[in-house]
């Protein structure tokens, strides 16, 4: 199994915990310094590897794993090329677990496009004021970018990743800021997880989404037809679905 993007080994050791003699886990991630941090921490449990690199550039052997999981990782990455990596290295019949966080959530599109640019003419409006550094509002600017589930589906569809499953998760009413207010973030921390998470028509307030999908078995990758996104990685409009095959965001830290 490969977990790409690993950060510190929170899902590898859920794993390992779980069933120990089940897996042989490759971590990869772009730190080095992280992938020895994730080995040190889970390698008492099972058998864990490391590997430094970059999902649009997997260093590995084709069909080289079962199992690829991708969590909280391609919203940093080149989509295109990195849905053609992983489709790359995971074996005819294997499974590809993505999650993606969901731009056309009301959540996405008002934490994004509408609080934290609040956020930094607030600090401009700070700046001018001479309000001091340490207390002034902001956002800084993350390069994430997020992809509607119809889109990413297409995407690795068309590298031979037959989509077999989409669920949301993190379903919430709550809009930023209210979000963070003491007593809504007590009720959603009540809520029974089984409740944050569909497959219904509550999806739409799913915050995020995770994608299963299976390699084909005829062991070819089409490199041609996968759609890159553009570079561009200022915050824009949502596009339409003739435009671009992202959404750059505004989220803060």
């Amino acid at each position: 199994m490969l977990d790409a993007g690993c950060g510190p080994g929170v899902m590898t050791r859920a794993l390992l915990t779980s069933s120990p003699a089940s897996f042989r886990i490759t971590v990869l991630d772009q730190s080095i310094a992280m992938t020895k941090y994730c080995v040190a921490s889970t390698g008492d449990l099972g058998q864990v590897g490391p590997a430094t690199g970059e999902l649009e550039a997997l260093p590995f052997l084709d069909s080289s794993f079962d199992v690829v999981l991708v969590l909280g990782s391609l919203e940093y990455a080149n989509a295109g090329l990195a849905v053609r990596e992983i489709s790359r290295v995971v074996r005819p019949g294997g499974i590809v677990i993505v999650t993606m966080l969901n731009p056309m959530s009301p959540y996405r599109i008002t934490e994004w496009f509408v609080y934290w640019p609040s956020l930094r003419i607030l600090a401009m409006i700070e700046r001018l004021l001479g309000r001091p550094l340490d207390r002034r509002h902001g956002a800084r600017r993350t390069g994430i970018r997020g992809i509607p589930a119809g889109w990413l589906k297409r995407m690795l569809a068309r590298v031979d990743l037959a989509p077999v499953d989409l669920v949301h998760f993190d379903v919430t009413p709550h809009l930023p800021p209210f979000d963070r207010l003491p007593a809504l973030a007590r009720r959603a921390e009540r809520i029974p997880h089984d409740r944050t998470v569909t497959r219904g028509w509550r999806r739409w307030m799913g915050t995020g989404y995770l994608v299963v999908a299976r390699r084909g078995r005829s062991g070819e990758v089409p490199r041609a037809q996968v759609t890159v996104p553009s570079p561009r990685r200022e915050p824009s409009a949502v596009p339409s679905p003739r435009g671009a095959r992202s959404v750059p965001c505004d989220a803060g830290p």
